[in-house]
């Protein structure tokens, strides 16, 4: 069954991966996580799509940017969070592997979003770091 679309932020693939998050999580939270580290990484988790559907619907580029690096930031708390539970070995290196993966690509749609939002924004080159020290300009 197709669901309606009701609002602009629906149409975004950014959302609707950010909306994977939150079933990849309740996955997640069956296992033997404790009770506050289920809750951050529930808070950090739904703040995600809460934020872009907000930023979404923000009429200037500044104030779409702020919910859209907000949300941004919930997806990196999100995949620390991840670490922390893999390290405390209550997942498995599988699923911390497919939630860092689903993740990253929200977090590098919501750059492009704010990218496309910023005209005021100063940037630097991607870089990409190795264990030599050597830095290499993407």
């Amino acid at each position: 069954m197709k669901e309606k679309i009701f609002f602009d932020h629906e149409k975004l693939i950014v959302y609707q991966r950010a909306l994977e998050v939150i079933s990849f999580f309740e996955i997640i939270f069956q296992k033997k996580i404790g009770a506050s580290y289920k809750s951050q990484l529930e808070r950090a988790s739904s703040s995600i799509p809460l934020n872009i559907a907000e930023g979404n619907g923000k009429f200037t580029s500044k104030d779409r940017c702020k919910y859209f690096d907000i949300a941004r930031g919930s997806s990196l708390e999100c995949a620390s969070g991840l670490d922390i539970q893999y390290i405390k070995n209550k997942i498995s290196e599988e699923e911390l592997y497919k939630g860092k993966s689903l993740l990253k690509e929200v977090v590098s749609m919501l750059v492009g979003l704010i990218k496309s939002n910023s005209n005021y924004r100063v940037y630097e080159p991607s870089v990409e770091y190795h264990a030599d020290g050597d830095k290499r300009e993407n």
